[in-house]
């Protein structure tokens, strides 16, 4: 998560939440890590960033990248971590974060 965290951080990711699911029923993944960007070049650019430096500190790949296309809302999917980069209207008409609800959220300040 760290080095998620930081890759995010180089593309100057904003307003950066982790939610630990770990304890909740059902959940898809332990970890989500949410963040936003101020338009499609940053949110393509903080993606690549996670799955460089990733692959290079960590040596492994994500299992699936979904909305790379238009760029409003990209999901890099690790299995137990998946990464949300939104565009911060996208991310604000969504509320991922209310949906988990019951989540452990830690914020990364700036």
């Amino acid at each position: 998560m760290d080095k998620i965290v930081e890759a995010i951080r180089d593309i100057k990711g904003e307003d950066i939440k982790i939610l630990d699911l770990s304890e909740i029923e059902n959940a898809v993944a332990s970890t989500f890590i949410i963040c936003s960007g101020n338009s499609n070049t940053q949110v393509s650019a903080i993606a690549g960033s996670i799955e460089e430096r990733v692959r290079a500190d960590l040596n492994d790949r994500p299992w699936h990248v979904e909305g790379a296309e238009n760029a409003l809302w990209i999901v890099v999917d690790y299995v137990t971590v998946v990464v949300h980069i939104f565009q911060k209207e996208i991310r604000e008409y969504y509320e991922i974060e209310e949906l988990w609800g019951d989540a452990k959220v830690t914020c990364i300040g700036g």
